[in-house]
């Protein structure tokens, strides 16, 4: 059914119980494609939804109005997670207009190459629907060019598509009806804002600066996925604000993976020589642990280390996958190092130390490889190497 928001304000999503992957980011708790109507002399649609679900939101639609009368649709971004149901929509509710930035409005065009009332709007554009009056904010790469948000003055409520959202599909809509820490929702809002928008801080920083500037306070903040927050919005504008300026704990990973466990047992003595110096880590084996779960645990890490066996000259498969998803992300504010076994070659701790280089982080060190099995001498070593690397980097 429909929920009433604020009133004459609702959400009329759709819940996705069985998504597990959005674009290689695993998603084992599904998500929601939110949307919301606004009942005014204006009747209007805050975005639609995924392709599939249209069924499911108009059916939330028709228990409060007949979705023929709705006025107006607001696409607040273009990928087809949200519009790509918006075809559909639009041949039934034949709205008058379509509220897109420009932006959106070439991304509307190109996708679907139809002849739509669409209207640009701008930062700083209102809208007036009767009662209610929207404000429109361009967030330009949060995360797409199209993306933007609305904001219903009225009532202090920002719709803000893409932005503080998290995948979960729940009963729930709003934040104060789940767990804010692991394994409830807090560690889904981290683990969205790591895996899509970590590359995007200097923007997301920009667009906190200008919600104070244009002077915005939210009550309430509506995102297309996930929860509601009602409760305490500014908690996660907080946590947006020391993610996007790179803030870190002192917190390590070790990361690796091994083929004959000579690699794994040096991730071992590199995790315990942390554990000797009094600060949080984790060890995660690439082929056990989804990489999308270590990039939420890597944002507030201060330090990192990357283990690897050498195959065929190179970085073990796996390790390499993760270097890649990991470069497009751009981590900020770590130190980071790596560290491996091999049989007779030995190139994959060097190659890894390079794209470490490459991606602009602090290098602990060179690099520590072992041929064959590590002696007890040298798991001593990397024990040592681990307390020292998180007393440098971490202490504070």
């Amino acid at each position: 059914m429909a929920l009433e928001i604020v009133p004459r304000v609702y959400w009329v999503g759709a819940i996705d119980w069985t998504m597990r992957d959005f674009h290689g980011y695993r998603t084992e708790a599904g998500s929601t494609y939110n949307a919301y109507l606004i009942l005014d002399d204006k009747i209007t649609l805050i975005d639609t939804v995924k392709k599939g679900f249209v069924p499911e939101m108009l059916a939330r639609i028709r228990k409060i109005v007949d979705p023929e009368k709705i006025t107006y649709i607001v696409s607040n971004h273009v990928e087809m997670d949200h519009s790509g149901g918006l075809a559909e929509v639009v041949s039934q509710v034949k709205p008058e207009k379509i509220f897109c930035s420009p932006q959106g409005k070439a991304g509307l065009a190109r996708h679907f190459k139809a002849d739509w009332p669409l209207v640009e709007v701008k930062t700083g554009s209102q809208l007036s629907l009767g009662h209610y009056n929207l404000v429109f904010l361009e967030t330009p790469m949060l995360h797409w060019p199209d993306s933007m948000m609305t904001y219903l003055k009225e009532e202090q409520l920002l719709f803000s598509s893409d932005g503080f959202g998290a995948h979960l599909a729940s009963s729930a809509r709003f934040d104060d009806q789940l767990p804010h820490h692991p394994p409830g929702y807090w560690y889904e809002l981290k683990k969205y804002y790591a895996n899509i928008l970590m590359p995007m801080g200097s923007l997301v920083t920009k667009l906190l600066k200008q919600v104070v500037e244009m002077g915005l306070t939210f009550k309430i903040i509506a995102p297309d996925h996930g929860l509601i927050y009602r409760k305490d919005p500014g908690a996660i504008i907080e946590a947006y604000r020391r993610w996007a300026a790179g803030e870190t704990e002192a917190k390590a990973l070790v990361i690796y993976d091994t083929m004959w466990n000579s690699t794994e047992m040096l991730a071992q003595a590199f995790t315990q020589g942390m554990v000797d110096a009094g600060v949080e880590v984790q060890l995660h084996h690439l082929r056990r642990t989804h990489y999308s779960d270590i990039v939420a645990e890597l944002l507030e890490a201060g330090l990192f280390l990357l283990g690897s066996p050498t195959l065929n000259n190179g970085i073990f498969p796996s390790v390499g996958e993760f270097l890649t998803y990991l470069k497009g992300l751009r981590p900020k504010n770590k130190a980071a190092g790596a560290f491996g076994s091999y049989g007779w070659s030995g190139q994959a701790v060097g190659l890894i130390t390079e794209e470490l280089k490459a991606m602009g982080l602090t290098l602990a060190h060179e690099g520590f490889r072992v041929k064959y099995i590590p002696d007890p001498e040298e798991l001593d070593q990397a024990r040592a190497l681990g307390e020292k690397l998180a007393r440098e980097h971490l202490r504070r």
